[in-house]
Formats: C-alpha cells, structure tokens, sequence
C-alpha cells in the first residue's frame, strides 16, 4: 500500500527507528516550552504558513458561553476556503487519510470537506502543563509496554516526547479532559435508508488525583473510573454501565459491572473491553471504540509511521450549536457534512498489526492523532481480509472555557454495510457538558449501580 508521508523536523525522523521504553533525556526535557509546545507539538508552523506557529491557544473568553454552558464559536465569521469533492479528492490526496478517500468513493455525491483557514486553539491550565513536564521526565512504559510506570506523579500525556507508536497511543488514552467530567448527550445509529433511533445517556468519569476519597492502594494502579446511565429510550432507560480502567490492563485487567433495572441486579462485565459491541452503539463500533480508541493496547503491535499534514476535523463549533437539532445532523450515509469544519494540521499516524496469538473483529488500525491535544481524530480499521471496514472521525472543537479539547460528537462509518454511528451529540440536551466537577469514589462503586439507574 503506498503512503505519501510527509515527515516534519529533526526530532521525528529520530524518532521513527527508536523504541525505547523510557522517559525523555534531559536534552529533549529543554526543547518543552521552547522548540516544543508544553504539550509536545512543534511550535513553529510549516513552511507555507498553512500552519500556524503555536501561541498558547484560545484564551478562556474567546467567545459568549450561554447560561446552559453552550460555547460561542470564535470563528463563526470565517469561510471555507475551498471544499473538497469526491470529483477534486484527487487533487487533495497528498493531505487526506485513506478513509477519508474511501468515504468519497462511498458517497460521490453527498461527502464534502469544507476546508477552512487552520487554528491552533488548543490551550491548557498552566498546572497541566507543568504536570506533562513531569510525565516527560518520569513515566516510562513497563516491559512489554504493558502499562505506564511513574504516571501517578503526573496524571497527564504520558509521553509528550515519544519514541515509538505505542507511546503515542498511550497519550491519546491519557490526554487531558477537563478534570472530572459529567455530560448528558445522545447517540444515533442511522439506518442506510437515514431512519434512526436516538439514545440519551449520562456520562461521568473521573480520575485519582481528582477524588480526594479515592483509597490510597485502589488509587496507585487506577486510570480512570467511568459511569454511563441509560436515560432513553424506555426499553433501555436505567441501564447502567461501571468500568474502573487500570494502568497496567494486562496484569489487573479493566474491572466492569452492569446493572439491569429489570432484572434489579449488579453483574460483572469481564466483556466490557476490546472488540465486544460497544453499550448503546447497536452494533456500531466495538467496546474499544469509544472515545475513538480506550483500554489495554495489548493486542496489536504499534509502529509509528510519522507525521503528517493532514486536512481534520478541527474546531467545529458549529456542529455543537444548539441552535441545530439532531435531525439536522443525522443523514442518510454520513452527517451533514455541510455543517463540519476541517483545517490543516500535523498529525501522528500510529498504525497497530493485531498479534498473531491475539483475536480481535479489527486486524489492522490506524489513527491520525492531532500533535497539539493528542487526540484521536481520525481512524480507520480493517477487517481480516484486509479490507478497509470502518472510519471513524471526532469532530473535534477546543473547550475554551474549561481549557480542554474536546468534539462536538464521534462518528464511526461502516462502509461495507452503509450504517453508521453517532455518539455523544449535546445539541438538543438541557446543558453543556460540565468539567471540573466534585465527585466521590463512592459514586463509582458496584453499591452505588442501582441508586444511579432510578434517577
């Protein structure tokens, strides 16, 4: 398969034969702040200028937030300064994923990429930064690259310097969101023909170092811990869905429990990881699909391929709106592509093989992770034969407010079949989503599973 990857500075052409699993020298400590954004991107902007230098991102006031918390757009008086067609895709491959060139063959007359001048809004609270320094100099990865040795002391992008595919990985699972996070939102699984049901959920994770009543020995080997309450439809309202998330999956496996309102039971969930089917997806996307890639990495073996410029979702404002409805995303084949915003960004492309003594739906991932949030915003993954199967996309916005990346929703295209997903849309729902809140241990335990389904 031909690739045409662009490789940008000095530092990533040293880093595409390297796999050393520690942490960064002191040389390469230096260049954070300085040649290196705090996060790890480069500062500067590419050579045409497409690309802008990095300047600290969006402050907090960058637009009106409203009383329900929904984010003004910054840019709402921009234009696109081309779109990009399956009948000009040719012209714009050297800068687009292959699943974005495989959605135009998918749909020739109705996927577009409305390409607007590119932004670097990502800007974080100056602690983050100073915890990442800390992760840049501390954390490693365990033998085998298992897990993360050293995180606890800095809670944060684990490698913002990184030597190999797997350690950029591990800095999309542990990106920065906001602190503790509660969202109410909505997921959609259109049909091919466009008809679809929705299902409203709400969503709260929290992390260690923000709960303060977190045990010491429970806290030491703890990711995360991860709420999700079904609230619509009837037939589903009540559910509820528990996982506690570990640094080291392999040798103290992710922990989950599901409560059924009928059955008025709390039941382990061994299932709830890797290629089971994703809760309130209907067959979308796999358990490790969500939030575009989660949990152990332990089946699939990571090679950096490098950077690229690549033309992304990126600051889509617009699409969170909640002047819009659901029904004016949600289309036949694809979203409305009218609304979605893409600019030019460099990002890491990491592909993982799955291991010959692993099994999983996916036999080959790639992702396109954006350099200055680390996050996931394009993939693509292949079914056994090799066949490109789904592509996924986060309609990424940056949460000015709280000082966060973040997406106006997660999309995963099927292209054998014609469906697709929709997860985590906030448009028609009573606020926005809330960071930084107070929550307890307690609220995250298997006890706490039926109090939370009866609300």
């Amino acid at each position: 398969m031909k690739k045409t990857v662009q490789l940008f500075s000095a530092l990533t052409l040293s880093l595409l034969g390297s796999c050393v699993f520690a942490a960064a020298s002191s040389t390469e400590l230096a260049k954070l702040g300085t040649t290196l954004t705090p996060m790890g991107a480069e500062k500067a902007g590419n050579a045409d200028g497409s690309i802008p230098e990095w300047s600290g991102g969006l402050p907090k006031d960058a637009a009106p937030v409203d009383a329900q918390g929904f984010l003004g757009d910054p840019y709402a008086g921009e234009k696109p300064l081309f779109v990009i067609t399956a009948q000009n895709a040719e012209q714009y491959k050297d800068k687009l994923a292959e699943g974005q060139l495989a959605m135009f063959k998918r749909y020739p007359g109705t996927f577009k990429m409305p390409v607007y001048p590119s932004h670097r809004s990502v800007g974080m609270p100056q602690d983050i930064y100073a915890a990442t320094h800390v992760s840049a100099e501390k954390v490693s990865l365990l033998d085998g690259g298992t897990g993360l040795k050293g995180f606890s002391e800095s809670r944060v992008f684990a490698f913002p310097i990184p030597n190999n595919g797997l350690e950029v990985v591990w800095n999309h699972i542990t990106r920065y969101k906001g602190g503790n996070v509660l969202r109410e939102s909505t997921n959609a699984f259109p049909q091919k023909n466009g008809d679809y049901t929705l299902v409203r959920m709400r969503d709260q994770v929290a992390f260690p170092f923000w709960l303060a009543d977190m045990p010491q020995d429970k806290g030491e080997n703890t990711l995360l811990v991860f709420k999700s309450v079904t609230t619509s439809p009837a037939r589903l309202a009540g559910n509820v869905l528990l996982v506690h998330d570990t640094l080291d999956q392999v040798r103290e496996p992710r922990m989950a429990w599901q409560y059924n309102p009928g059955q008025r039971r709390v039941r382990r969930a061994p299932q709830v990881a890797y290629d089971s089917p994703g809760s309130n997806a209907d067959g979308t996307r796999t358990s490790d699909d969500f939030d575009m890639y989660n949990g152990a990495p332990d089946r699939y073996d990571w090679t950096l391929i490098g950077k690229r410029e690549v033309y992304i979702p990126y600051n889509n404002y617009k699409l969170a709106s909640p002047s819009l409805k659901y029904a004016d995303i949600l289309q036949s084949g694809h979203t409305n592509q009218d609304l979605a915003r893409y600019e030019l960004h460099r990002v890491w492309v990491v592909e993982g093989d799955l291991k010959k003594d692993k099994r999983h739906v996916y036999a080959k991932r790639r992702f396109y992770i954006d350099e200055d949030s680390w996050t996931i915003v394009a993939s693509e993954m292949y079914d056994g034969r090799g066949q490109l199967w789904r592509v996924g996309q986060a309609m990424h916005l940056h949460e000015y407010n709280a000082q966060t990346p973040w997406y106006a929703f997660e999309a995963v295209y099927d292209l054998i079949s014609g469906r697709y997903g929709v997860y985590g849309m906030i448009n028609e729902e009573k606020n926005w989503v809330k960071f930084g809140i107070q929550a307890s241990a307690k609220e995250y335990t298997p006890a706490a599973l039926r109090t939370a389904g009866v609300r």
